[in-house]
């Protein structure tokens, strides 16, 4: 029988049948995808086969085979930093949620996510939540944000859960799609998730006052099917995104305003920083690269882990007013 992974526990899975039934189901043994080392072998969006287990009192069934994933996303895992744990496959659409300062969003954060979502073909919508609690100086940080990524090529939504707007613009892209709900603990995932679908009832907590910092109330990935045929993964908040499984050659490739210039280095192999004649360097000086940008993608290429602090934090900031300055 085939089903598809509706969540996922470590241990248990949740598989909706092709009839429709839930059925909870565990894997036997050692399971692994040819190729991914990762500290989940199945992940939510997974396309399954798996045999009912007749022995058990209650209707579980065992999975036994994979289908081939069209994509997945990835960060770096938790505890073993060397392997990455498998956020969600077969994905249509992510949509990154960002809060300007309830909790902060840092550009290396929204950075590395989109990089790590362009290296495994998957489009990434930037959703500005919250807009109804900004004042002008907040304003003025997203719009600049906002500017900074469109020119990019990235789509970018605003929204207000409260006060219900843009919930009808994110609804219609995401008819006939599986999307997937991304980003700090604290940006409204859940609050959105029930705005879209208030018979949900997801549970939902504020922000802590003191650190700014969102409470997790989604423990695990988990997808949902909404009443206007789209289906949505509601995914647990991270505070920092490892990367993994990407070589420094390759990672300003991911970056697709630095890739439209690579050709016009003087080096084939150019990593755009100590080289001679660099086209990046170059734009970068001439104010048609952010500087935010170029800093995000030397923390990646050193390998330097983002954490979510204010430090870093405060920094974006003052580069991005710089950026709106000159």
């Amino acid at each position: 029988m085939t089903g598809l992974v509706y969540k996922s526990t470590g241990s248990w899975y949740t598989v909706k049948s092709e009839k429709g039934d839930f059925i909870e189901c565990r894997i036997k043994g050692k399971f692994r995808m040819k190729g991914i080392k990762s500290t989940n072998p199945i992940a939510v969006g997974d396309v399954v086969d798996y045999e009912l287990d007749e022995t058990s009192d209650a209707i579980t069934g065992t999975i036994h085979h994979i289908h081939e994933r069209k994509n997945y996303i990835v960060r770096k895992s938790v505890n073993l930093s060397h392997q990455m744990h498998i956020i969600a496959s077969n994905v249509d659409y992510v949509f990154l949620l960002i809060t300007i300062d309830n909790p902060p969003t840092t550009t290396n954060f929204i950075d590395r996510f989109l990089v790590t979502a362009e290296a495994y073909g998957i489009e990434t919508i930037l959703v500005f939540n919250k807009i109804d609690t900004f004042d002008e100086p907040t304003l003025d940080e997203q719009l600049y944000l906002q500017h900074l990524y469109q020119e990019i090529g990235y789509r970018c939504l605003r929204v207000s859960a409260k006060e219900n707007n843009g919930i009808e613009e994110l609804k219609q892209l995401m008819i006939g799609k599986v999307s997937m709900f991304s980003g700090h603990s604290g940006v409204g995932k859940s609050t959105l998730v029930n705005a879209m679908e208030p018979s949900l009832h997801l549970k939902t907590k504020t922000i802590s006052e003191q650190s700014k910092q969102g409470q997790h109330t989604t423990t695990f990935a988990e997808m949902y099917d909404l009443s206007f045929d789209a289906k949505i993964i509601d995914t647990p908040g991270i505070k920092g995104f490892g990367i993994v499984d990407l070589e420094k050659e390759e990672i300003s490739g991911y970056f697709p305003e630095f890739f439209k210039l690579k050709d016009q280095c003087k080096f084939n192999n150019c990593l755009h920083k100590d080289e001679p004649n660099c086209a990046v360097k170059k734009a970068l000086e001439n104010d048609q690269v952010s500087w935010s940008r170029y800093k995000s993608y030397l923390h990646i290429l050193e390998g330097d882990e983002e954490h979510y602090r204010t430090d870093v934090y405060n920094e974006d900031r003052i580069i991005s007013d710089q950026s709106r300055k000159s």
